[in-house]
């Protein structure tokens, strides 16, 4: 477990800033990350990776020559927001464009897609990939799904090395996707990781067994089978990734692969050593010529007790860039040029002023007062049903949902009472609570919930005093937008299944003239009732699809605290009317 740290909402910040002050020869911090300490070079691409804390050496500990140009760096498991991910990719920014690399998580897909759109609207032409290596996690023919895990490693370095060359964006893009095509990852794992502040880890594994094909976010496996010998858990991971080989190698004999025999956290490097031995000779009975082979901890996930195998099958181009030089925190290979001296480059300009709000009538600024009474009691809910969420979650995700919800509300309510202090209309209060939600909670829901919030702050605006169809507008436009960005649809299980019929319910209710705090509850019962309906699907999109079928019976996390908000608003409107209905 988790042992040494002070918050544990404040653990990221923290680890990041400790890791930026040890390192000031590579890196220097940014807002939302690390970037070079020595700048990139003028006309060079710019690879920026990320992803959430917790698995160092990734992102922060690749980052300097012959690697990364900067890592944007969110909160324990879950995605950095689009904001701090656009911060890094301006700073890193050479002039020749901008490579955004993930691991493929619904997540980090949302808040770095974003990202790339808010660039291109700076004028820095940004293009994004996601690494989907885990074989497990997705069948041969549905490879797209599938996430990414330790070959992050391989893929972000090919592509740094084509972007050290001074190749331009495109073809940098093209090696990205080549080295993505040939790299295979297989995991096990002996038990979870616990969370900072957590007492209880993620997932377990019964005694003398071990999960197979976990994901690198506590994930359960997709089985469990006896606790292996060493030579045993070689020949498991071997033999699997040798049953799948890209499309374009027919036989393993005679090819040339790099090895990474990646630590997840608690398996010692000795241990490792004594796999490798195995995996070793296993490929070279096989015909597998091992290039450059790594073992050590390279994408890890806290304490967990566990262990990937990566194979990236090489052919000369690949093989190059996998054996040019790199300097970083945590990853060296030949002999780079001297390193530079650092250099403080002008900071780039935020582009938020949270000292100044819009004019917003004397109505509007009442109804502020709700929306922020709304957000008390929504942050109030969070909080007392939080490890519920999590219990929820981790049926067949990675049992962080009540974590990050929490994380999402704290931060949305702190904005929202900054905002109302300076005088801000409901519609601004809600903009800038959604803004912070994203941007403190990062992962899947914080985007979709920073866009919940937007989406109704954007149509109340500061002008008028908001009525029931006022409200439900807004609520549709939410609803619409989250589905444009999740691209889930009714009947997935997600949240989506509760939003729709409440959205639905309430334009409905306000249609028929009622106010807004009748029409409110009555599209509230409509959202339990909704989320409860949940516990009977099975999931077709995020974290908990590989695991379908364990979440048969337990509804949906996300759906479930989307029902759970919706009555703790209802439980604010009579106190606190938006209209004089």
């Amino acid at each position: 477990m988790t042992r040494l740290f002070n918050d544990p909402a404040a653990f990221a910040d923290e680890a990041l800033e400790g890791f930026a002050a040890a390192h000031r020869g590579w890196v220097r911090p940014v807002t939302g990350g690390v970037v070079r300490a020595v700048g990139t070079p003028s006309g060079q691409v710019a690879v920026v990776v990320g992803g959430g804390s917790g698995h160092y050496p990734a992102f922060s500990g690749l980052v300097g020559r012959g690697l990364a140009h900067g890592a944007a760096v969110g909160n324990v498991f879950a995605s950095p927001s689009a904001r701090q991910i656009r911060s890094v990719a301006r700073s890193a920014h050479g002039g020749a464009g901008v490579l955004l690399m993930y691991g493929n998580y619904a997540g980090d897909v949302l808040h770095f897609g974003q990202a790339a759109e808010r660039l291109a609207g700076d004028g820095i032409e940004a293009r994004t990939f996601a690494v989907t290596d885990d074989i497990s996690s997705a069948a041969p023919h549905e490879s797209a799904k599938r996430r990414g895990i330790a070959g992050d490693l391989p893929v972000f370095k090919a592509a740094a090395a084509a972007a050290e060359e001074g190749l331009p964006l495109a073809e940098v893009l093209r090696v990205a996707e080549h080295a993505n095509a040939r790299t295979r990852s297989f995991g096990i794992a002996f038990s979870g990781c616990t969370l900072p502040g957590a007492d209880h880890p993620l997932f377990t594994v019964p005694e003398a067994r071990m999960a197979v094909g976990l994901g690198i976010h506590g994930e359960p496996g997709i089985g469990e089978e006896p606790l292996p010998t060493a030579d045993e858990a070689a020949r498991l991971m071997v033999g699997a990734l040798l049953k799948e080989l890209p499309e374009d190698v027919a036989a393993p004999a005679g090819q040339r692969a790099a090895v990474i025999l990646n630590g997840l956290g608690s398996v010692k490097y000795e241990e490792l050593f004594v796999v490798y031995r195995k995996v070793a000779e296993l490929l070279a009975d096989a015909g597998v010529d091992i290039v450059d082979p790594e073992v050590g901890e390279l994408v890890t996930s806290f304490d967990m007790a566990g262990v990937s195998l990566t194979l990236t099958w090489l052919d000369d181009r690949l093989e190059q860039l996998w054996r040019a030089p790199a300097d970083t925190p945590a990853y060296r290979k030949g002999a780079p040029a001297a390193q530079e001296p650092a250099t403080e480059p002008a900071p780039v300009a935020e582009d938020t002023d949270d000292t100044r709000v819009p004019a917003a009538t004397e109505q509007s600024r009442a109804a502020a007062a709700t929306v922020l009474a709304a957000l008390n009691a929504l942050t109030d809910t969070v909080d007392t049903h939080a490890d519920e969420l999590g219990r929820i979650d981790a049926v067949a995700g990675d049992g962080d949902h009540g974590i990050g919800m929490r994380r999402g509300t704290t931060a949305a309510l702190r904005a929202a009472v900054r905002a109302h202090d300076l005088g801000a209309g409901a519609g601004t209060v809600l903009v800038h609570a959604g803004d912070a939600w994203a941007d403190r909670a990062g992962g899947t829901s914080g985007a979709l919930w920073g866009t919940i919030l937007r989406s109704l702050g954007t149509r109340l605006g500061d002008q008028d005093a908001p009525d029931a169809e006022a409200v439900a507008r807004g609520v549709s436009d939410a609803s619409d937008a989250v589905r444009r960005l999740g691209g889930a649809e009714v009947g997935d299980k997600t949240m989506v299944d509760v939003l729709v019929p409440f959205a639905d319910a309430l334009t409905e209710a306000a249609a028929a003239g009622d106010p807004l705090t009748e029409a409110w509850q009555r599209a509230a019962v409509t959202a339990e009732k909704a989320a409860a309906a949940t516990a009977g699907l099975l999931p077709r999109k995020g974290r908990a699809r590989p695991h379908a079928e364990k979440s048969l019976g337990t509804p949906d996390a996300g759906a479930h605290s989307l029902a759970l908000i919706t009555r703790a608003v209802h439980g604010v409107l009579p106190d606190h009317p938006l209209d004089q209905h």
